[in-house]
């Protein structure tokens, strides 16, 4: 019997956390356990799981570990526990399927897909100039996008900033043409009443969904929404658990999950929620603006969730100054995008090598976190 014999934590840029796990037989396992802006609480938690559980013990038996990491606090959920969880579930299923030699979409049942369509984002924080940068992703072989949909968003807007919203859209849709799915990420940003204005001046121009349209603790208004307009409803990147999902599948306002497998507890919780979401026809689109290997975790539950529909990956997106997802892998070519889909990649374990001399060189301290917006009169504004 093998047991797990160390761990190490990477802070790199852009504003990732990578963990290391090894393995008495000399095995590794790659980890990306993270929340954007809390990289600093997330290591405390690993931390604590590897001290208080996790090292000298057997990486077997998985569901175990992660039925452990989770009920062996009376105190549990929330997206730093959960994001610990995250990584270290990527990792021991990484040395899973190093031990069986297999990717781990194998060992979860086998693939359905071998590739995954994906989408790009374009556009910042503050989207302008969007029709521009989709016109350069769409000739760089992307067919489907992603922008927000706003900047600052007061409860009540003026009818020329929500003119302004649908506008935007209109010029990438004429930019891109009508075979290009565009995502419209409202980012939390949007109370409910303009929630409502707002999908009605997109639904015209065809957006391939409407995402996180109000904040997830408003998520009972969903069906509201979903009643003023004929577009997808996508939601699912601040939600950390199956016991998260429940409510929200069941309430018939949603057509699009967006779990994150670095958030919502791994590998394991997410191909669970997965099932969860097919049984009541939702679509599944991982949220993944990240790295490599929160990458390859997704594709691995895509590979065999058969309601899985588009993967979110951050290549070129506006945080990674300084790296990007490619520059932490030994072969970059393993997340080649061709007509807009990438190879599931079928090497064992996530599918991926980790540059490790490349990890050490860039590791230490990372700083982000995001911005505070405020509006004019100097309230708080949702980023």
């Amino acid at each position: 019997m093998s047991e797990i014999t160390d761990y190490e934590l990477f802070a790199v840029p852009p504003r990732w956390l990578f963990l290391r796990v090894e393995t008495s037989d000399g095995r590794v396992g790659w980890g990306e356990p993270v929340v954007e802006g809390r990289a600093h609480t997330v290591r405390a938690a690993v931390e604590e799981l590897f001290e208080s559980h996790l090292l000298g013990a057997d990486p077997d038996p998985i569901e175990d570990h992660w039925q452990a990491m989770y009920r062996g606090g009376f105190y549990r959920g929330g997206p730093v526990l959960m994001s610990a969880i995250a990584g270290v579930d990527q990792a021991l299923w990484d040395l899973k399927g190093q031990q069986f030699d297999a990717p781990v979409h194998e060992l979860l049942g086998g693939p359905v897909r071998d590739r995954m369509q994906v989408y790009s984002w374009v556009g910042g924080d503050r989207p302008s100039d969007v029709a521009e940068a989709a016109s350069e992703r769409v000739a760089a072989g992307f067919d489907a996008l992603k922008m927000n949909a706003t900047v600052e968003f007061q409860r009540i807007e003026s009818p020329a900033a929500i003119e302004a919203v649908g506008e935007r859209l209109a010029t990438v849709r004429e930019a891109v043409g009508p075979e290009v799915g565009i995502g419209v990420d409202f980012h939390g940003r949007v109370a409910k009443p303009m929630a409502k204005r707002l999908a009605a001046v997109l639904e015209p121009h065809d957006p391939m969904f409407i995402e996180e349209p109000v904040l997830p603790e408003h998520d009972e208004l969903l069906p509201e929404i979903a009643a003023h307009t004929t577009t997808s409803i996508a939601i699912g990147e601040r939600h950390y658990s199956r016991t998260d999902f429940a409510p929200l599948l069941q309430s018939g306002g949603v057509d699009v999950i967006q779990p994150d497998l670095s958030h919502a507890g791994g590998i394991t919780e997410v191909h669970k929620i997965a099932s969860m979401a097919d049984a009541h026809d939702v679509a599944l689109a991982p949220h993944c603006p990240l790295g490599p290997i929160a990458l390859a975790s997704c594709l691995q539950v895509d590979a065999c969730a058969h309601n899985a529909i588009i993967q979110e990956q951050s290549l070129g997106i506006h945080y990674n100054k300084g790296s990007d997802v490619l520059d932490y892998l030994a072969d970059p070519s393993v997340f080649d995008y061709e007509n807009g889909f990438v190879e599931i990649p079928d090497g064992p374990g996530l599918g991926i090598e980790i540059d490790e001399e490349h990890v050490r060189e860039q590791a230490g301290e990372i700083d982000w976190h995001n911005p505070i917006w405020r509006h004019d009169d100097g309230s708080v504004a949702e980023w």
